[in-house]
């Protein structure tokens, strides 16, 4: 609530984010992203889908890793359920996106459910990025809306040109989908925390997928991210138990010192002589 507040004080504050710059910002990202449809529609009609079911997926589905997954899954002749399992858990982030930018976007109730079709990577960053509830509503709206036409056009040339070759194997367009997946995820690996994640998830991928059938590698992968984490957290512990080596040790206070040994410290009589 407080932040809610916060954000709506600064909405009334002079010296926001120019409503170009947003709109400049927000089509940069709904362009150079929604022209990857073209490769995802090329790499779902090669897995076997018809140019109504590739483009149903861009239309209701909506999110990239998950279509890429799912059509993934299918040309390596996954089982259905399968692979649309693997779609559904990399989806799932988006779900967590929606608690954050509800709190940002404070949309009437009757349009968030129309809203929540475009809460993805891209419409997420983009309104992050805004300092001003106004910006984030503008950057949200237009990065939704350019990316969701682009895309849902890309898909519908990509799937219509596939179709025209033939077989996209032999021109190698299978690889299209992978390639465009990973230069998406390449940039937000960030820290080191998320290069293992990705690290160990690839090794798990690519070790099991000889002996899985298709689709389960993917799932098997997704514990990377659990199995990083718990070792973090550990490591993290472990380094806070430590005692610090930088700070000095103090005396003991549980008994009196003994006495040192020398002639300062000799026992003396009343006269105040040695004895």
């Amino acid at each position: 609530m407080a932040e809610q507040t916060a954000l709506a004080d600064r909405t009334s504050e002079e010296g926001g984010k120019p409503d170009a710059a947003v709109v400049r910002d927000a089509l940069g990202v709904g362009v150079a992203v929604g022209l990857s449809g073209f490769a995802f529609g090329v790499t779902s009609a090669g897995s076997g889908l018809s140019l109504l079911q590739t483009c149903a997926l861009s239309l209701l589905v909506f999110t990239g890793a998950s279509q890429f997954a799912l059509v993934g899954a299918l040309a390596a002749g996954g089982n259905p359920l399968t692979a649309a399992a693997g779609a559904f858990f990399l989806g799932v982030r988006n779900a967590f996106y929606g608690l954050r930018l509800s709190q940002l976007l404070a949309l009437p109730r009757a349009v968030r459910p129309f809203a929540a079709q475009w809460v993805i990577d891209e419409t997420t960053a983009v309104a992050l990025a805004q300092p001003t509830r106004r910006s984030v509503r503008l950057g949200f709206t237009v990065t939704g809306l350019s990316l969701y036409l682009l895309w849902n056009l890309t898909t519908l040339l990509g799937a219509a040109g596939a179709e025209a070759i033939g077989d996209t194997d032999k021109w190698g367009l299978d690889a299209a989908g992978p390639a465009v997946f990973l230069a998406l995820l390449a940039p937000m690996l960030k820290t080191t925390t998320e290069r293992a994640v990705a690290g160990i998830a690839v090794l798990l991928g690519l070790g099991l997928l000889p002996v899985l059938p298709a689709g389960v590698p993917v799932l098997v992968a997704a514990l990377a991210a659990p199995a990083v984490l718990y070792m973090t957290g550990r490591n993290r512990a472990r380094t806070d138990d430590a005692p610090d080596a930088s700070t000095p040790r103090t005396a003991s206070t549980t008994g009196p010192e003994a006495p040192a040994d020398g002639p300062d410290n000799a026992p003396h009589d009343a006269s105040g002589e040695d004895r």
